[in-house]
C-alpha cells in the first residue's frame, strides 16, 4: 500500500446507498484525503449531472466537488463528440453531454447515427425500446453509458439497464460499446485526471465485475466492500477474485496504514 497515489472510488453502494452516508464512510473519505492521496469518484450513474452529484454529496457530510467526480455520461461525451444521438435515459443529464446532438426522431424526423443507453426506469416501456430497436436496424450503432444489471435503492435491488441493454443487442443482432465502466478508457481517464499510473491507484467498488475485475485487468488493485450490491454469488460466479475485500469502505483507511 505504500505506493499508492491514487484511490478511484464508486459511489452507489459504497459511499452512500440511495445517496444516504453508509456509516464511516464520511470520516474514511476524509481521512484518505488528509494523507493527500488523490481521489475521483467514479460512477455510472446516469440520472444526476456531476454538479447535483457533488451537492447532494456535500449535503451529506463528504468534502467533494463536481471536479473529482468522473461520471458515464460524461465520459459517453467525450467519446461521442459530434454524434447525433437518440437518448434512452430516466433522469437528466444533458448537461454533462455537451458536445453531442440530442435528437428526437418522432419529434423532428432526424435520424440518430446512435442509439444511447443510460440508467433505467420508467421511460424504459416497449415503446421506447422497440423504438431503438427500429433505429438500431436501421443502422445506428448502439452505445451503452453502462450496462449494470442491477443496483441497490433503500428499497432493495432495482433492475437496471443492462438487461435491456442485453435484450436489444440479441434482437437488432449487434453489440454495445459501453463508455462507463467497465470500460477501459473510462478508468484510464480517471488516472489522467489524477496523474497516476495503473500501479499506483486502488479501485475500491461493490460490484465484482464493472468495478473491481475490471480495474484489475489494467493493473489497479481491485478493493471490493461487502455494502451495496455485493452479493456472496456474484463473486463466486466470477472468473476472477478481489485483491482485496473490506467489510465496507469504512475499513479502507486501515487497510492504508492510516489513522483516522
Amino acid at each position: 500500500m505504500a505506493s499508492v497515489r491514487a484511490v478511484l472510488i464508486d459511489i452507489d453502494g459504497v459511499l452512500t446507498v440511495s445517496w444516504r452516508p453508509l456509516p464511516g464512510a464520511v470520516e474514511a473519505l476524509r481521512a484518505i484525503r488528509a494523507a493527500g492521496l488523490g481521489i475521483a469518484l467514479v460512477t455510472n450513474t446516469t440520472s444526476r449531472t456531476r454538479a447535483s452529484i457533488a451537492r447532494t454529496l456535500a449535503d451529506a457530510g463528504f468534502a467533494v466537488r463536481a471536479e473529482d467526480i468522473l461520471t458515464a455520461p460524461a465520459a459517453t461525451a467525450a467519446h461521442l463528440a459530434g454524434a447525433r444521438c437518440a437518448l434512452l435515459n430516466s433522469g437528466d443529464v444533458r448537461v454533462d453531454l455537451e458536445g453531442i446532438t440530442l435528437v428526437d426522431e418522432e419529434a423532428d424526423g432526424a435520424v440518430p447515427d446512435v442509439v444511447l443507453v443510460g440508467g433505467a426506469g420508467p421511460e424504459f416501456g416497449y415503446a421506447a425500446l422497440n423504438r431503438a430497436f427500429g433505429q438500431l436496424q436501421r443502422g445506428a450503432r448502439l452505445v451503452a453509458m453502462h450496462r449494470n444489471l442491477y443496483w441497490r435503492t433503500d428499497a432493495g435491488l432495482q433492475l437496471d439497464a443492462g438487461a435491456f441493454v442485453a435484450g436489444l443487442e440479441a434482437a437488432a443482432g449487434t453489440e454495445a460499446e459501453v463508455t462507463g465502466k467497465p470500460s477501459r478508457a473510462f478508468f484510464e481517464a480517471a488516472l489522467g485526471r489524477l496523474g497516476a499510473g495503473p500501479d499506483e491507484a486502488l479501485m475500491i467498488g461493490d460490484d465484482i465485475e464493472s468495478d473491481v475485475l475490471a480495474a484489475q485487468r489494467l493493473g489497479i488493485t481491485g478493493v471490493l466492500v461487502r455494502t451495496g450490491k455485493f452479493l456472496p454469488e456474484a463473486v463466486e460466479r466470477a472468473d476472477g477474485s478481489p485483491d482485496h475485500v473490506l467489510d465496507s469502505f469504512a475499513d479502507l483507511p486501515g487497510l492504508l496504514g492510516l489513522a483516522q
